[in-house]
């Protein structure tokens, strides 16, 4: 009772006072520091039960693998496994769909499928085990491979399933197969339960469909914070700045208690709207609230300033900070330096991020590239010979789009496309459209020491430029086109993709590391403050 109410140390009180225990009282208390999230403490009674001549049945199993699972650690997994064998439990359907979990969890699939195709009779449980762990890594088509096994064997899908489902397509941006199983929920009969909700919500979200995601939470009958967080959190994304303040004004209203994730992403949309004046509300509030600020929330903070220009009072802010500043930090700063080109406290920023973490590639790059749009070309050759000094590459920029089932990625200059002579030929002529429409290439970009007809050439084929071309060769007229980048978007292409969404009538919406811009009749939903 105390264990299913929460209170583990009354539970752990009424166990220590117990004069004599069975296997029934050592699984419960195991079982009770695995639900609540202390995952160490249960563990950590297993010897102590064994030295007791108390041999653990398949319920203490299914709460310690699942303990095992959470503490990530694949050595105590493995141990636990032997033990499973030795006890003969390891073939169970619960215990085998448990120590597929957990090895799932402790990114072992390999040993997850093992155990999967060793279980002698399978359930909706080991299916979804399974399901999930492709989910976490993001392989997405397994993931729907793995899908259609489970219906052919018999098995329906449950919101379990859906929820992996939609978490695994939200990770790679898979819109149509993510419309696909949301059309396979409503053909099921299921409601639409927050669970479900959320990840749906989320996977609409990330794979650049806003329209969809409202949809999805305006039909949601009942909505809980993680809904509310979901909805804040994907306005923040799209750099939708009021709207994200109107949608947090409506959580207040509805009497929802707030998070440290409700407020850091209201500090994001803040920060990506250029909202100066309500992030600082914002951030005060917290106290309000009872909310510890976190370190995310002071690197959000920093953002919101350093974007706005206000560099001086984003580093005293630092300076001021209750606790010591990270990396990530400095590193808020010195991206602000990077946008505002003041090379001086860029400087400044950057030793702090390298003495932090000497490891992170991408300071040394901003640095360079504050030095190189300054015009310090000497700072900048420095700032070269330091990276290949230590070794530091920088990140090949990429840009893919799917066209149906295939995705097609492209770095720039790419001619390793079986299409590239129709792929160059089209964006000559989308560059020739839209010079025409008022395009003027932005040479400014190219962190170059070349002369000016040069930096316009390496301007034209940047990955999303390619990536942009492709599709509009390949993809229906009308419809919108998705391209993803791993790295910010180049601030001319950002230019040129408006100009397209006008020239060629298309809906273009770019997912970045950072966030989404969403290009529409020549305008873009950045409101060009990013």
């Amino acid at each position: 009772m105390y264990c299913k109410c929460g209170a583990v140390s009354d539970a752990r009180h009424v166990f220590d006072k117990m004069p004599s225990r069975d296997v029934v009282s050592w699984t419960y208390l195991i079982a009770g520091y695995a639900q609540n999230y202390m995952p160490a403490e249960a563990i950590g009674l297993l010897p102590d039960m064994l030295r007791a001549r108390f041999r653990p049945n398949g319920f203490t199993f299914t709460s310690l693998l699942k303990a095992t699972g959470a503490c990530g650690g694949c050595s105590i997994g493995e141990q636990m496994h032997a033990l499973a064998v030795k006890y003969n439990w390891d073939e169970d359907v619960y215990v085998g769909s448990a120590l597929l979990d957990m090895y799932a969890r402790c990114e072992q699939m390999d040993m997850a499928i093992m155990v999967f195709d060793r279980l002698v009779s399978k359930n909706e449980v080991s299916w979804n085990a399974l399901i999930a762990g492709f989910a976490r890594k993001a392989d997405g088509e397994t993931t729907l491979m793995k899908f259609a096994e489970m219906q052919r064997n018999g098995f329906g899908a449950t919101h379990f399933t859906y929820s992996s489902m939609f978490s695994a397509f939200a990770r790679i941006g898979a819109l149509e197969q993510g419309r696909w199983v949301h059309a396979h929920l409503i053909k099921s009969g299921q409601k639409l339960t927050a669970f479900v909700g959320n990840t749906m919500l989320g996977m609409y979200a990330k794979s650049g469909s806003m329209v969809d995601a409202r949809k999805v939470f305006d039909r949601m009958d009942k909505r809980d914070l993680v809904t509310w967080n979901t909805m804040l959190t994907a306005l923040a994304q799209y750099g939708l700045g009021k709207e994200a303040v109107a949608h947090f004004e409506e959580i207040r209203k509805c009497g929802i208690q707030l998070n440290q994730i409700t407020f850091l992403s209201v500090l994001t949309a803040c920060s990506h709207g250029g909202l100066v004046k309500e992030g600082k509300h914002y951030f005060d509030m917290m106290k309000d609230y009872n909310v510890q600020p976190e370190i995310d929330h002071y690197v959000s903070f920093v953002d919101l300033l350093g974007r706005a220009g206000l560099l001086k009072e984003a580093l005293i802010f630092v300076f001021k900070m209750p606790m010591e500043p990270t990396a990530a930090v400095w590193g808020a700063l010195l991206g602000a330096c990077r946008m505002h080109k003041n090379a001086k406290m860029g400087q400044y920023a950057a030793d702090h991020v390298f003495e932090l973490d000497p490891d992170d590639t991408g300071p040394p790059v901003l640095l360079y590239n504050i030095y190189a749009s300054t015009g310090k070309w000497n700072d900048a050759a420095r700032v070269r010979k330091m990276m290949k000094a230590t070794g530091v590459k920088k990140e090949p920029a990429c840009s893919w789009v799917q066209i149906e089932n295939s995705v097609h990625m492209f770095v720039a200059d790419d001619d390793t496309h079986p299409k590239s002579g129709d792929i160059y030929r089209m964006w000559e002529e989308i560059n020739m459209r839209i010079k025409k429409a008022g395009y003027v290439p932005n040479t400014a970009h190219v962190l170059l020491h070349i002369n000016e007809q040069e930096r316009e050439t390496k301007l034209k084929y940047h990955s999303e430029k390619i990536a942009l071309a492709f599709a509009l060769i390949n993809m229906p007229a009308g419809a919108s086109i998705r391209i993803m980048k791993n790295i910010r978007i180049c601030g001319d292409c950002h230019s040129a993709f408006k100009y397209v969404s006008k020239v060629f009538k298309r809906e273009i919406v770019v997912r970045d590391t950072n966030r989404f811009h969403h290009f529409s009749e020549g305008s873009c939903s950045c409101g060009d403050y990013w």
